[in-house]
């Protein structure tokens, strides 16, 4: 089972399970906590509602403590597992599972925009995003990330998702980071798996100011680089103008 209380004695397994340093981790905690409590506040229910009795009452939830809860969805986002091997790590049913993934994923997103370290979804707004102004550095490197997702019933969509890289089927996204820092700025949208790392960058039509510098490995090798260095736009070939 995993336990916060636990982990926090072992810190290359804890920055091998959730991604973060244990200072990280003490930093994003309390921003995730206030994230908690405007997103739910603690004198309404679950549906929105006055509560009857006061907030702590009943039976206490698998995941009772904050740093245990912020753990368990930075191990989903690491890991993305199936759902019941997540709650086989916190000793949660399957429905349990479902309802605090949901629940929690919205927290996260605020807690790092609160922040200023969630990445950009929109392309579009990276050369101007505080993110990847932040120390001046205009080096960027960007690569193509691969996640395990379940295999789809469609014939022609398993195809699609088939990475021979991984031998298996998964989703694709694009990553654009920081080089000086690995600070992911963008992340683009996920595509099928069989999608070559080049496309998947060329469709998110990423943004960046004028004079950056992009390191790339041989997956992205004929991409126009000035395209980025002078800040245009790359425009999708199939979206007839």
């Amino acid at each position: 089972m995993l336990r916060y209380d636990h982990l926090k004695d072992h810190p290359r397994d804890f920055l091998a399970t959730t991604s973060l340093t244990l200072a990280e981790f003490t930093l994003l905690l309390p921003a995730f906590e206030a994230a908690y409590d405007d997103l739910y506040p603690p004198h309404l229910t679950a549906a929105g509602q006055a509560r009857q009795r006061q907030w702590g009452g009943g039976t206490k939830g698998g995941l009772a403590d904050w740093e245990d809860k912020l753990l368990f969805i930075l191990v989903y986002q690491k890991t993305y597992p199936l759902q019941t091997r997540q709650g086989l790590h916190f000793e949660l049913r399957q429905p349990q599972t479902n309802y605090w993934i949901h629940r929690l994923l919205p927290v996260l997103q605020r807690a790092l925009q609160t922040l200023g370290m969630r990445p950009e979804r929109d392309a579009g707004q990276v050369a101007t995003s505080p993110l990847a102004r932040e120390g001046g550095v205009l080096e960027r490197v960007i690569d193509g990330t691969e996640r395990r997702r379940q295999r789809p019933h469609d014939a022609t969509r398993q195809r699609d998702h088939y990475s021979g890289k991984k031998k298996t089927h998964t989703d694709k996204n694009s990553l654009l980071g920081k080089e000086t820092t690995a600070t992911v700025i963008d992340l683009g949208p996920p595509v099928a798996g069989k999608t070559p790392d080049k496309k998947a960058a060329d469709e998110a039509m990423i943004a960046s100011p004028v004079n950056t510098t992009l390191d790339q490995d041989t997956g992205f090798k004929a991409m126009n680089r000035r395209a980025y260095r002078r800040g245009h736009r790359r425009k999708n070939p199939k979206i007839k103008s």
